[in-house]
């Protein structure tokens, strides 16, 4: 089965399909599906807790954009 991983707009990526998880030891994480933090405030990292609604969190595509307006 192939791994799908979705880019949320402005929120996790959610993987989707058979993949291995590891910590920094490799040390194996159990998991079928996951939401992975991109925001970096989460405080189940790696995983997605929501914290990315609360503060605001916007993907580098807006970064980008608000950037290109301020020339």
């Amino acid at each position: 089965m192939a791994i799908t991983i979705k880019i949320r707009d402005n929120g996790p990526y959610i993987v989707d399909g058979e993949f291995r998880l590891t910590d920094m030891n490799g040390n194996e994480v159990a998991v079928k599906k996951a939401a992975l933090c991109r925001c970096g405030g989460s405080t189940t990292k790696p995983f997605c807790d929501g914290t990315h609604s609360k503060i605001g969190f916007q993907a580098a595509t807006a970064a980008v954009e608000k950037a290109d307006e301020q020339k």
